[in-house]
């Protein structure tokens, strides 16, 4: 795609991306990115990727979600490095899953978590993906991921449980 065409589509989308980064934005209260630099940070990423043509708008979203996720992680990571002994404050994850996140450090361990829980069922670890840094609700997810409701919700709670046992333990 060429980079007008982004832009287009970019500019198309973009009330819904900031709706999607102040819904992360609510589960880290800490990042120092606000909504706007959010999407365009993940805009400027995914300009950068020559191989980015979506098929869809949902392609297009799970795209967008994807490099939101990477944004967030790499300002974890970022923050992580220059507060290493700092005192920490908690954050909180997601009501849903019930883990709370202390330190950047835990979203960098929840990313981590994903990537070893997209190994053993990649559609789980998309779904969380899609919700967590997406900000996707449960009938969108569905869509994305062609996939029932009721299925949607039996993985969620799959997820939820998985990740919620590695996170204590990390």
């Amino acid at each position: 795609m060429d980079q007008t065409a982004l832009g287009d589509t970019f500019s198309l989308a973009y009330d819904e991306l900031r709706r999607i980064a102040a819904s992360v934005k609510r589960h880290d209260r800490r990042a120092t990115l606000n909504p706007t630099a959010l999407v365009n940070e993940a805009f400027l990423k995914l300009s950068g990727s020559l191989a980015f043509t979506p098929e869809s708008e949902l392609h297009f979203k799970r795209i967008a979600a994807r490099a939101m996720r990477q944004v967030l992680i790499e300002a974890a990571r970022r923050r992580s490095a220059g507060k290493r002994g700092s005192e920490f404050e908690f954050v909180t994850f997601d009501e849903d899953i019930g883990a709370r996140l202390t330190a950047p450090d835990d979203l960098v361990s929840l990313d981590s978590a994903l990537d070893s829980l997209a190994e053993m069922s990649p559609r789980q670890a998309q779904l969380v993906e899609y919700r967590f840094f997406g900000g996707f609700e449960f009938p969108e997810i569905a869509r994305l991921l062609g996939i029932s409701l009721s299925t949607v919700m039996r993985d969620w709670r799959s997820a939820r449980a998985w990740l919620a046992t590695q996170l204590r333990s990390a």
